[in-house]
């Protein structure tokens, strides 16, 4: 019979496999990838992230042509260095036009891994394995992890409800430990990472891996106004709402005074065409569009529209760094 002590070190010994698997997977240093962010991600973060000895991913839309994406995907790679590994994120769905351009360029130039989000990866993962790239999947419960996990991810991304931007609705470790308990592919959580002490908790609940975004939106080399990164600076997790006004989704962003003019529930008429199914689709894609042009004015110029994507975690940006010292302060 095992003593509770027993089961309690092949619990640990469990724990520390996962971390060391997604560490393998990724050939990084520590159990981290710089989360893609819209508009926020770059070559040079990522670039940064990989010297640091984590992983760096980047949002494919932060491209405008394909040949942009190709161009960062050589400098990406002309940089790699041992310890790091850099990735892309890729949106599946139709509401992407740019997918399958997007998927072609990936395979054919190469990069370590592919995060797939908001739609069916199975085409993502039937090409990006032929080259020997990885895929892993946003996913928000169970079900639809053990889906990607019959189309052959490597792994999953659990985005809890503590993500920033879109995220789930469960907490971390109601998430991680029923993932755990019952997937067979690696684990890695997304949302309420601010500190090593918050990796250290999601390892616990037995995440292979964690994903980290919002703290690295107040980097020196962030593709973000000042003022954005300052915001992430003066704000803390009880400034964090949830919105419908960026993208129809519920999104978390930061709760500053235009946020409270505008309000965060969709309008009466949003709410009412989106009753109708065939115009649901497309007020999502209209809403969308306007959200997203939205954010990006707020994030790259100085507007007092300030709309700004970010999660919780912010809580424990205390000042704006080098992305660098960022890595530091989640692994030291």
């Amino acid at each position: 019979m095992l003593c509770v002590h027993n089961i309690f070190v092949i619990f640990v010994e469990s724990h520390v496999s996962m971390s060391q698997r997604i560490s393998e997977l990724l050939n990084i240093k520590y159990p981290i990838i710089q989360a893609p962010m819209f508009l926020v991600s770059n070559t040079d973060m990522v670039i940064e992230a990989m010297k640091s000895g984590i992983s760096g991913c980047i949002p494919a839309l932060n491209y405008r042509t394909l040949d942009e994406l190709r161009e960062a995907i050589r400098i990406l790679k002309s940089n790699k260095v041992e310890g790091g590994s850099y990735g892309f994120n890729l949106i599946v769905n139709k509401s992407n036009v740019k997918y399958k351009g997007q998927l072609e360029v990936l395979c054919e130039e190469g990069c370590d891994f592919i995060i797939t989000s908001l739609g069916s990866p199975e085409e993502t993962i039937k090409q990006a394995h032929k080259v020997g790239i990885k895929v892993f999947c946003d996913v928000v419960d169970l079900k639809f992890a053990k889906k990607v996990e019959e189309l052959g991810a490597d792994a999953v991304i659990a985005v809890n409800n503590e993500a920033g931007g879109h995220r789930g609705n469960l907490s971390p470790e109601n998430l991680i430990t029923e993932l755990v308990a019952n997937c067979n592919i690696s684990i890695i959580s997304a949302g309420g990472v601010g500190c090593k002490a918050d990796i250290d908790k999601m390892l616990s609940y037995g995440a292979a891996g964690v994903s980290v975004g919002s703290p690295f939106i107040a980097s020196k080399e962030a593709n973000v106004t000042d003022e954005y990164k300052q915001a992430c600076v003066n704000y803390g997790a009880e400034d964090i709402v949830m919105t419908e006004r960026i993208s129809g989704t519920p999104c978390t962003v930061i709760n500053t005074p235009y946020v409270q003019s505008i309000g965060t529930k969709a309008t009466w008429i949003e709410n009412l065409l989106n009753k109708n199914r065939k115009l649901k689709k497309w007020v999502k894609m209209i809403r969308f569009s306007i959200g997203m042009n939205a954010t990006k004015k707020a994030a790259t110029k100085a507007t007092y529209k300030t709309v700004w994507v970010a999660g919780p975690s912010i809580e424990h940006t205390t000042s704006i760094l080098p992305t660098k010292d960022i890595v530091k302060k989640l692994t030291s």
